[in-house]
């Protein structure tokens, strides 16, 4: 199988990586040149900087991990060459050709993964059973928070020419760290957006927003609230859920659930559900380019589907609009 990946910042040297550790070795680049990373991984695998010529390779998949505003510049037109897609999420800053590249997709009968790494978590996969056991009865309500300071991201580069940072690579807290809201999505159901507030007022000399507080609502009328902002410090990645029944709550950086609940005499009851041992962030995006290579074989269907993907970037966008000043 020969793969293609379509840029060589962070999270495409990522799966560089993650691939080569899988066993894959037959890969090339697609590459603009503008990544501040260096080059020395790369020295004995193609580099084009055109895009038909890296399509004249004949790649069998192609791994999309440039800014997200040019995700469709690429998606789109490997879609028609057939290309079975990986795409980092979001899989674009609007929902502009959107409908175009679905089409595409479904014509041609490509297979796409988007990339959500949270839904390999084992924290959430054991909260998803814990809900679908209905342990804590019926879901009344929630609040999700992830804070995280954007300059300590990356300290090789400038934070604020990064693409986080800058609007016209797609950046912005609400799409970079749409992870929330798509697991809220796949762990309570279809989400809608209420209203949102977002702030410009963290100093950080970017021009996006850097903070957002979001009102969701989900299946059954389900309220709840997210948080994200670029300069928490120490981070801090947390989810709770509260139902008739008792509550569940996530602490993303102890690797931790707690479920409670109150026994027929009225104590409190704690269980406590950990990651397993040696649990490693990367194993997320290990996992998830492993299922990647099922779908492309037709061994599975994908966890993230392009619909998904979809989903979650419009609500991203109706956040963005209700936010806007």
């Amino acid at each position: 199988m020969k793969f293609l990946i379509a840029g060589f910042g962070s999270i495409g040297r990522r799966h560089f990586r993650n691939l080569l550790s899988l066993g894959e070795k037959d890969i090339l680049f697609y590459r603009t040149h503008n990544s501040t990373l260096e080059n020395d991984e790369l020295e004995n695998f193609p580099v084009e900087t055109d895009l038909d010529a890296a399509f004249e390779h004949r790649p069998d998949a192609i791994i999309i991990a440039n800014p997200s505003a040019y995700h469709l510049d690429v998606a789109i037109p490997a879609a028609r060459y057939g290309c079975h897609i990986f795409m980092e999420k979001p899989i674009s800053h609007s929902m502009q050709r959107i409908d175009e590249f679905s089409q595409i997709v479904q014509t041609k009968g490509i297979r796409v993964l988007i990339g959500f790494q949270f839904r390999y978590h084992p924290n959430l996969i054991k909260i998803k059973e814990l809900l679908a056991d209905q342990k804590i009865g019926r879901v009344l309500s929630f609040r999700s928070h992830w804070g995280e300071y954007l300059p300590a991201w990356h300290p090789w580069e400038d934070y604020r020419s990064s693409y986080a940072a800058r609007k016209d690579l797609g950046g912005g807290v609400l799409l970079t760290l749409c992870h929330n809201f798509d697991y809220i999505r796949w762990l309570l159901g279809e989400t809608q957006v209420h209203s949102s507030l977002l702030g410009y007022n963290s100093g950080l000399e970017i021009e996006v927003e850097d903070t957002a507080d979001v009102s969701l609502i989900c299946d059954q009328e389900i309220f709840g609230s997210l948080h994200l902002n670029f300069t928490q410090q120490p981070g801090k990645h947390r989810l709770e859920l509260i139902g008739s029944e008792g509550s569940i709550f996530w602490d993303y950086y102890k690797n931790q659930v707690d479920l409670t609940k109150f026994d027929s005499i009225g104590e409190v009851n704690v269980e406590t559900y950990f990651a397993p041992d040696g649990f490693d962030r990367n194993d997320l995006f290990v996992q998830e380019m492993k299922h990647f290579i099922d779908v492309i074989d037709g061994k599975a269907e994908p966890i993230c589907s392009l619909d998904d993907g979809i989903k979650a970037l419009e609500l991203s966008v109706q956040a963005k609009v209700k936010g806007a000043r």
